[in-house]
């Protein structure tokens, strides 16, 4: 079973390396210092005029970055934008719009673990009177509590506020800790090397599950890393090896009730992908994985 996948998980696979962008690299251990952080400012009111002042500060993305500490002690990070809404107008009345804050992207993360994801979301729209509960990934009633509140001062404005406990922070510049590692671009010679195998992938699992894979080959090929599900943002232990020859991988994922086998072998022309089979509770399936410049 295991030969006859192999040919056609690589037909299919057309690896296209994806990256990493400013707001992706900051993890859990990098928000925890932003309190202390220079450059970063805690705010009891957010602004439109202060998002837009700041829509510039991580590279190559337009929007405030902000991170909040949650009433339930946990960190997130936000990038948002001041919008606003238009209603319908009635017959010759003058057009009025809603301000609003656009959240772009969030991201809540779990405690104990650099990237394993709580709650998280995208293009969500929140409207004066209402809050968001940032460790439920959800727009909540105020009897519900939540982290953030947007209210409406004055006609066409708005301003977001902490709830409870919170803590908002702005950043109005990068932190040094959050810049990308440079890391020298692999090449690929007649003798493949096990520690190609170095790096960051995103997994697909049989079509069912996918994640991100981080794989690190030490000196006797052994492999150490972890993987974080799409599907729940739980991080998990990984442990293995690169056998002979050097381009082939073995390597388990260690679940809460079980473990997931892999075994696959890497391109070597470029080293962009990794295809092969898996075996989870006596199922024999497919996967590759795509690798991810970071």
């Amino acid at each position: 079973m295991r030969r006859s996948i192999l040919p056609i998980v690589c037909m299919l696979l057309a690896p296209v390396a994806s990256r990493a962008d400013a707001f992706d690299n900051y993890t859990l251990p990098i928000l925890t210092k932003v309190p202390e952080a220079a450059g970063v400012k805690q705010l009891t009111e957010l602004t439109p005029e202060l998002i837009v002042q700041n829509s510039q500060v991580l590279p190559n993305i337009e929007g405030a970055m902000i991170v909040v500490y949650t009433n339930d002690n946990r960190w997130s990070k936000l990038l948002v934008v001041a919008a606003r809404h238009k209603l319908q107008p009635k017959p010759e009345a003058e057009v009025e719009y809603i301000p609003m804050l656009r959240i772009e992207r969030y991201i809540t993360f779990r405690e104990a673990s650099d990237r394993a994801i709580l709650a998280s979301g995208q293009g969500v729209s929140l409207f004066p009177g209402f809050r968001l509960h940032l460790d439920l990934g959800q727009i909540v009633p105020p009897k519900v509590g939540g982290d953030l509140e947007v209210t409406e001062p004055a006609p066409r404005q708005f301003v977001v506020k902490p709830l409870g406990n919170a803590k908002m922070y702005l950043l109005t510049k990068p932190m040094p800790e959050a810049a990308p590692e440079k890391t020298q671009k692999l090449e690929f010679g007649a003798k493949f090397e096990p520690q190609y195998f170095d790096g960051t992938f995103k997994l697909y699992d049989d079509g069912r599950r996918s994640g991100v894979l981080r794989l690190n080959v030490g000196a006797d090929s052994d492999v150490t890393g972890t993987f974080v599900s799409d599907q729940n943002g739980r991080e998990y232990e990984v442990t293995g090896a690169v056998s002979k020859p050097n381009h082939k991988i073995q390597f388990t994922v260690k679940l809460p009730q079980t473990h997931e086998e892999f075994e696959g072998f890497m391109f070597t022309g470029d080293g962009k992908a990794i295809a092969g089979s898996c075996k989870l509770q006596e199922r024999e399936a497919g996967f590759y994985a795509v690798r991810i410049a970071e």
